[in-house]
């Protein structure tokens, strides 16, 4: 006799009968970003695993990201697979198709997109990645009307994968949680990104990418932040002394792709200050889809 299924495999098989399939789009998309995932402390930072809770109150905003000890927190990098998701959503409300939080494609299709390679070994991380996505629970005051109520979610509710007679992988279907397929829909709330994000290697650098996107913007006088309230925000468990150390690594590197970095002392802090480079609006467009101009002077 079968055993009878778990209540929450239940409720996740009545959410999928609920929700329409939503099939990639394929081709060369832009890349979006959720601006409350740039702009807070969701993810961790580190390449080995983490378990440690964040736990992040700044005025009336809190969130709570909790992992489990055997997939440890949902990094920096697994969140790759949400900016492949947000810019297939966007893209499709765009072009005024449906969209839904159900959705498929293969996993070539994802990896590709985030700038992966489609190894074997590619093919497990990013099975490892949604484990992760999937077994991180989130809560937190962002976007609740009201504050005092608690919104605990995963970044992937579930996901499943088909495979050939081989054992290949032909195909995965996930679906993403309500909080997250909201702000993605609200066309204030979503951002355009470089591709060359992908590029960067550190988890520091990704992060400070996305704040420095969300809060510099194309501001032609940039934005500046002190270093203490930028370790606040990122959520790192490395001390004030290293996150600073890392941080001057990363100004005298200039990894970040449109945009210059300084840092300044005043009155005895230091603050980090960032402005965008004027670009070619040619070469800006390239750069959106993955089409990086080479300078030949």
């Amino acid at each position: 006799m079968n055993p009878a299924p778990s209540p929450m495999r239940r409720r996740a098989s009545a959410e999928r009968a609920q929700l329409d399939l939503f099939h990639s789009i394929p081709g060369d998309l832009a890349a979006r970003d959720a601006q409350d995932l740039m702009a807070w402390p969701f993810f961790s930072l580190a390449k080995s695993k983490r378990v440690r809770p964040i736990d992040f109150r700044m005025g009336a905003t809190w969130i709570s990201v909790e992992a489990v000890p055997e997939h440890g927190m949902a990094t920096i990098w697994d969140a790759d697979v949400l900016i492949w998701a947000a810019s297939q959503l966007v893209e499709a409300r765009d072009a005024g198709r449906p969209t839904s939080r159900l959705m498929a494609a293969t996993p070539h299709e994802i990896l590709t997109f985030i700038g992966r390679g489609t190894s074997a070994r590619d093919y497990e991380r990013l099975r490892a990645a949604l484990d992760r996505l999937q077994s991180t629970t989130v809560a937190t005051s962002i976007r609740q009307q009201h504050q005092r109520r608690r919104h605990r979610f995963s970044w992937i509710n579930e996901w499943q994968e088909r495979l050939d007679d081989a054992g290949r992988p032909l195909g995965l279907e996930l679906i993403v949680p309500d909080w997250f397929y909201a702000g993605v829909l609200d066309r204030a709330l979503v951002l355009t990104i470089d591709r060359a994000y992908f590029d960067l290697t550190g988890g520091l650098e990704r992060w400070l990418y996305r704040i420095v996107r969300k809060h510099g913007g194309r501001q032609s006088g940039g934005w500046s932040f002190d270093v203490p309230h930028l370790h606040l925000k990122s959520g790192a468990l490395s001390p004030l002394k290293h996150f600073a150390h890392d941080l001057r690594r990363i100004v005298q590197r200039q990894p970040l792709p449109g945009y210059v970095l300084t840092l300044e002392h005043a009155l005895g802090r230091e603050r980090l200050n960032f402005v965008p480079i004027p670009v070619d609006p040619f070469d800006a467009a390239m750069r959106r889809v993955g089409i990086r101009l080479v300078d030949k002077r």
